[in-house]
């Protein structure tokens, strides 16, 4: 079962961002991928995918160690069947 973590992370603004980040999200057991999507004038958006729900303060610890803050937190368990029911929904608009 899929869980999809998705952060907002205050004070990113470039690529190097996005690699500090990466690599210590990556360090956390469990994850499996992550995304990063910058953003201006609010929190950029890390997405990460893993195979179980990840522990929050090993979450938060990561991106403390990177140099950011987390300024949101929400988790979708079994994520996937999630985004595949939000995309069929839309589709039939």
């Amino acid at each position: 079962m899929t869980t999809i973590t998705t952060l907002g992370v205050t004070g990113m603004t470039c690529s190097n961002c996005v690699e500090h980040v990466t690599s210590e999200l990556e360090q956390v057991d469990g994850v499996e991928k992550v995304l990063v999507t910058l953003k201006q004038d609010e929190p950029s958006e890390v997405v990460v995918t893993s195979d179980a729900p990840l522990e929050e303060p090993a979450v938060r610890a990561a991106i403390d160690e990177a140099g950011y803050a987390v300024a949101a937190i929400e988790v979708q368990v079994d994520g996937e069947r999630a985004q595949w029911s939000e995309q069929g929904e839309a589709g039939r608009s």
